[in-house]
């Protein structure tokens, strides 16, 4: 693989297999020939999130088209881990950070949550897509994870209720967030409330289901997005994909 490091890697919205031509979008056609100065001939490389990393190669170039040729597999299709982040959405940039460094940690799916104390509940879904396209480009993943759109606390509850879910409570009477995550290896969704924490009843709410695990990250209170990476990075650290 390290021979095709150096090759521009897109995602592509088509199915992939030895010897189809896909004509580019306009956004990719100006990327390769306006800003990498591709020509026909280049070589590059393609994923669609099902079948694996493809080397393709410019069979045309023109203003008005981009058609690249897919020529073999480089690797197999492979799935990150199964783990769910569930977050309040925050202000754009803040929730754009959340988006981005999720997909790169691995998550699988990001499901935003509107909560009592939500700000910021409008979320433009397109744009968090392009985020995470983005970043799943730039990290080498196979797969895209998938974006829902955002649910009540109570509809997320009840969406996600065959797994774990390891509730970042804030209060402070919980058990460590690596010793709750160490003890459970069940499906797993990771929840992080909005700025100003749950209110009282969401946390009554919470902790009165079976398959929500309250979890404490320390003595300080955290930003809502470095508090959803430390636990994602916790998670990861143990079950997911890291320990090789």
């Amino acid at each position: 693989m390290r021979e095709n490091y150096t090759l521009i890697r897109l995602y592509i919205d088509a199915a992939l297999s030895g010897g189809t031509v896909i004509e580019l979008p306009k956004e990719q056609r100006h990327y390769l020939l306006n800003v990498l100065r591709k020509k026909n001939g280049d070589a590059l490389r393609v994923f669609n999130g099902q079948d694996g990393e493809w080397r393709a190669q410019i069979s045309e170039a023109t203003k008005k088209s981009v058609q690249i040729e897919i020529l073999e597999q480089l690797r197999a299709p492979k799935a990150c881990p199964d783990i769910t982040l569930c977050f309040a959405p925050l202000r754009k940039h803040r929730t754009a950070f959340i988006a981005e460094k999720a997909a790169e940690l691995g998550v699988s799916a990001l499901q935003p949550v509107i909560t009592a104390r939500t700000q910021f509940p409008k979320l433009n879904l397109g744009k968090m897509r392009l985020q995470i396209i983005e970043a799943a480009e730039q990290t080498e993943r196979l797969d895209i994870p998938a974006l829902s759109a955002p649910l009540s606390l109570d509809e997320m509850l009840s969406a996600l209720s065959g797994r774990t879910i390891f509730f970042a409570d804030e209060a402070g009477d919980a058990r460590p967030a690596l010793e709750a995550i160490e003890a459970d290896s069940n499906p797993a969704a990771i929840l992080i409330g909005p700025e100003g924490g749950f209110t009282d009843a969401e946390r009554a709410a919470l902790r009165g289901r079976d398959n929500v695990v309250p979890i404490s990250l320390g003595p300080r209170i955290l930003r809502a997005d470095t508090a959803a990476l430390s636990v994602l990075t916790l998670w990861q650290s143990v079950h997911g994909d890291w320990p090789q």
